[in-house]
């Protein structure tokens, strides 16, 4: 019985500390965009071994703006 008086509290402590933070997710806007990850999973842009120094995408310097064609990149077997 005394499991009980322990195991009660910290189940509605517990409940009660996963509703605080799906509140806290909805009023600070988490939920806000559920799709913008997965198409950003999807892209098929790859970044180019300078690019974390420059910001720039591999091959929008080169063609103008345009990224490569599929059969043209270089990949890194």
């Amino acid at each position: 019985m005394t499991a009980l008086a322990w195991l009660i509290p910290a189940a509605l402590a517990l409940g009660a500390l996963g509703l605080g933070a799906f509140i806290w997710a909805l009023n600070t806007g988490q939920f806000e965009d559920l799709d913008g990850a997965a198409w950003r999973a999807l892209d098929d842009v790859e970044p180019d071994a300078n690019s974390r120094k420059s910001g720039e995408v591999a091959g929008l310097k080169d063609r103008g703006g345009a990224p490569p064609p599929r059969d043209q990149r270089q990949h890194d077997a």
